[in-house]
């Protein structure tokens, strides 16, 4: 089969499985509802489950599709900005600022969203500040901001134990379900749907300039390409798609890293670094790989419901290491 047929279909594949993600979430669960009750209940007709659907699952399988979507694009954009296929949302501090301010809100005794304004906030001081840090003379270059962004997270990583050491008992539970990634609590997915689309369509105009600066900068500037300005473009969409991901569901590791790498491979060695290609099939396969872990976190042992970044994080290792081993291969 022709690479870029190939390629087109693997995107029509993973469209199909957003969408079946999506009605598998629905319908599972600790109470089951039939399809025919879901399609019921989502074209407005008269379904006994109704309320299960559009009040409780809909939402929560939404905002999982965006984090899901949001981290994947994230990662795939770190990748060429870093130039480092081990590079993923996480790295240059943003879910260590947003930890800081999540937990430091719960600390207060607040909850709602003024825990997702504190994350938000402390996300952006974590990505101004490693960006503040890491522009030395002469600009910045990947070495400098990883360098700088694993300072960071080490920073923020040690504010968020002394605030869990401060933190009365019977709010520990809450932190640490909020540190290993929760969608039980979000129940407007709106806004993570918008800044996925925003980040999208930001992103997406850039793909060839990004395949260019995937070959180095000065290939990419040989070739008339403004590096500078296409860097911080990367940077700040990439921050602000991880700091919505981590502001609406806590930190959910390993959807970032290893999404971007399942697609190059089911899209071939020929396509799989056109970001033309990736950015949208890393999109719908993060959004997709992330609701139905939500739903066999909530599903595997109900009634009690795991943090979905604990499934994540048991995929992921197996998939990475299978990776690892095939590209030493």
């Amino acid at each position: 089969m022709p690479a870029r047929r190939r390629a087109l279909w693997v995107l029509v594949l993973l469209a199909v499985l957003s969408v079946g993600s999506l009605v598998i979430a629905l319908a599972a669960g600790s109470v089951a509802v039939p399809l025919t009750d879901v399609f019921a209940a989502l074209s407005g007709g008269d379904a006994p489950q109704a309320a299960i659907v559009l009040d409780l699952r809909l939402p929560r399988a939404l905002a999982g599709f965006a984090v899901g979507g949001l981290l994947a694009l994230a990662g795939a954009l770190m990748q060429v900005l870093l130039r480092n296929p081990l590079a993923d949302p996480y790295v240059l501090g943003i879910s260590g600022g947003a930890g800081v301010g999540a937990l430091s809100a719960m600390l207060l005794g607040l909850a709602g969203l003024s825990v997702a304004g504190f994350s938000f906030a402390g996300a952006l001081a974590a990505m101004l500040l490693v960006f503040g840090l890491a522009h030395g003379v002469g600009g910045w270059t990947q070495t400098r901001l990883l360098l700088t962004g694993v300072v960071v997270a080490a920073g923020c990583g040690a504010v968020v134990a002394l605030i869990l050491t401060l933190a009365p008992e019977q709010k520990i539970h809450g932190m640490l379900f909020w540190l290993m990634g929760d969608l039980s609590q979000t129940s407007t997915p709106g806004l993570a749907l918008a800044l996925l689309a925003a980040a999208f369509l930001i992103a997406l105009p850039f793909a060839r300039e990004l395949n260019l600066l995937a070959r180095g900068a000065e290939t990419a500037a040989a070739l008339g390409v403004a590096v500078s300005r296409l860097r911080r473009l990367v940077y700040f969409v990439a921050s602000l798609a991880t700091a919505g991901a981590v502001t609406t569901a806590g930190s959910i590791g390993f959807v970032g890293l290893i999404v971007p790498h399942l697609v190059r491979l089911a899209i071939g060695p020929r396509m799989g670094n056109d970001q033309r290609l990736l950015l949208p099939a890393a999109m719908l396969a993060g959004g997709s790989l992330l609701v139905l872990a939500d739903t066999a976190a909530r599903t595997v042992v109900a009634p009690i419901q795991l943090p979905v970044g604990v499934l994540t994080a048991l995929i992921g290792v197996p998939v990475f290491l299978y990776l690892l081993s095939r590209g030493q291969k």
